[in-house]
C-alpha cells in the first residue's frame, strides 16, 4: 500500500466521509438535546465516570474525534496545495487549533462557573454575544480581500476581549474564565492539534500513525503509573493523559482514511475492508487486555474506551464505504448532506437557539422533556436543525475552521 504522501490519497470529496461526519453530527445533536429529557433508558446516556462500561452515547464524541482525523490527510494535503509552502501549513494548524480551543473555552465557562448575581449580562446574552463574535471572528465572508474584512475579525476579537472582563464567576465574583475540561470543541482541538504534529512526522506511513496509537496509550498509561505520579515533576510531565486518549482517536481516523483511500492500490476496492477489519480487531484485543489495569470510562478518557470507541468507528465507516463506495447507493446521503458540509455550524446552532430561547423567557412543556415524548420531540428538534442548516448553507452561513 503506498502511504508515502498525501498526494496518493484520493482527490475530490468522498461521500462516504461526508456521509459519516453528517450522521455524526446529526447524532451528537440528538443526544445533546435528549440528555434533558427525564425517564428515558440507562443506555440513551453516558455512563457515569466511576462505571466500568460504555453506552451508545459515550461514543458520539469519538465518533467526532474520529472524523475528524479522517479528514486530516486531504485537508492537510490540498492545504499544502494552495499554499505551497509547510510554513503555511503550519499556520493553518495553529489557527485552527486556536480557535476550537478559544470557542470551548467560552462555550464551557457558559456551562458552568459563572455567578449570575455578579455578571453585568445574563448568561444567555453573554453567550449570544460570544456566538456572534465567533461568527465576526472565523466567518465566511464573500470577499476575504476586502479591507471591511479585517474590521469585522478585529472588532470580533475586541468583543470576545470585552466579554471575558465582564465574566464573573465563583462564590464571590472574583473569580475569572477557567479551562474545566475546555469544551467538547477545546478538546477536539487539542487533539487535533496533536494528531497533525504526528501525522506529519509520521510521514504520512499508516504503519507509523498506528505506532503513534500506541504510544499515545503508553503515555496514559505513564501518567497512571504510582511511582511516576508520586513525583511532582514526572506527574506534570504525564499529566495529559486525556489528551493522549483523544489524539489516539484522532489518529485511529488518520490511519482509517489511509487504509481505505489510497489512490495508488490498484487491488480490490474490498480489500481496504480487510484490513479495517483486522485494525478494528486489534483495537479491540488491545483495549479488552487493558481493562485489567483501566476501566471504561468516557469521563476519565481511558484508552479502554478511546480504543473500543475507535474500533467501533472504524466498522461503522467499513459499512457505510460498502453501502456508498461499493454498492453505489448514494441518493440517500443527500439527506445529512446539510450537516456534512457544515458541520460546526450545525453543532454550534442548537447553543445559539438555547441561549435565544433562555433570553426571552420561553421554555419548553414538560410534556416535552419527559419520557418517550421527549425522546421524539430531540429528535424531531434534531430534523428542524437540519433543515435549518440546509438554508444556512444556501445563505453561506458558516465558520471557517
Amino acid at each position: 500500500m503506498t502511504t508515502d504522501g498525501a498526494s496518493s490519497l484520493r482527490t475530490g470529496r468522498i461521500l462516504s466521509i461526508d456521509v459519516f461526519r453528517g450522521l455524526t453530527i446529526l447524532i451528537m445533536v440528538f443526544v445533546n438535546d435528549v440528555h434533558g429529557v427525564s425517564g428515558i433508558p440507562a443506555w440513551m446516556r453516558h455512563m457515569p465516570a466511576s462505571a466500568d462500561g460504555m453506552t451508545f452515547v459515550d461514543v458520539v464524541f469519538p465518533a467526532f474525534l474520529f472524523i475528524v482525523g479522517m479528514s486530516i490527510p486531504f485537508s492537510l494535503g490540498q492545504r499544502l496545495v494552495r499554499a505551497g509552502s509547510c510554513m503555511a501549513v503550519q499556520q493553518h494548524i495553529l489557527g485552527r487549533t486556536l480557535g476550537l480551543v478559544v470557542i470551548g473555552f467560552f462555550m464551557v465557562n457558559a456551562e458552568d462557573g459563572f455567578n449570575p448575581l455578579y455578571m453585568v449580562l445574563s448568561i444567555s446574552l453573554w453567550s449570544l454575544l460570544c456566538y456572534a463574535c465567533f461568527y465576526l471572528i472565523w466567518g465566511v465572508y464573500g470577499s476575504e480581500r476586502s479591507g471591511g474584512l479585517h474590521v469585522l475579525r478585529s472588532v470580533g476579537v475586541l468583543g470576545l476581549v470585552t466579554l471575558a472582563l465582564a465574566f464573573h464567576g465563583g462564590p464571590d465574583g472574583k473569580q475569572w474564565m477557567t479551562p474545566q475540561y475546555w469544551g467538547i470543541l477545546g478538546l477536539i482541538g487539542w487533539a487535533y492539534l496533536i494528531a497533525t504534529v504526528v501525522y506529519q512526522l509520521a510521514g504520512r506511513r499508516v504503519i507509523a500513525v498506528m505506532i503513534a496509537v500506541a504510544l499515545c496509550v503508553a503515555y496514559f498509561a505513564m501518567g497512571r503509573w504510582s511511582e511516576l505520579g508520586g513525583h511532582p515533576g514526572l506527574a506534570v510531565l504525564f499529566a495529559q493523559g486525556g489528551n493522549a486518549t483523544h489524539a489516539a482517536i484522532v489518529l485511529c481516523g488518520v490511519a482509517t482514511s489511509l487504509v481505505f483511500f489510497d489512490a495508488g492500490d490498484s487491488r480490490s476496492s474490498r480489500r481496504p475492508l480487510l484490513y479495517a477489519l483486522a485494525w478494528a480487531t486489534a483495537l479491540s484485543m488491545a483495549g479488552y487486555f487493558l481493562r485489567l489495569a483501566f476501566p471504561v470510562s468516557k469521563i476519565y478518557a481511558t484508552p479502554t474506551w478511546g480504543l473500543y470507541s475507535a474500533a467501533i468507528c472504524i466498522v461503522v465507516f467499513s459499512l457505510l464505504y460498502i453501502i456508498v463506495e461499493i454498492r453505489g447507493l448514494k441518493r440517500w446521503a443527500r439527506l445529512v448532506e446539510p450537516a456534512a458540509v457544515n458541520p460546526l455550524v450545525t453543532y454550534l446552532l442548537p447553543f445559539v437557539i438555547e441561549a435565544v430561547l433562555e433570553l426571552c423567557g420561553v421554555s419548553l412543556p414538560s410534556v416535552l422533556r419527559a419520557g418517550l415524548v421527549g425522546v421524539l420531540w430531540s429528535a424531531t428538534y434534531t430534523l428542524a436543525i437540519l433543515g435549518a442548516a440546509y438554508l444556512l448553507n444556501r445563505w453561506n452561513v458558516r465558520l471557517a475552521l
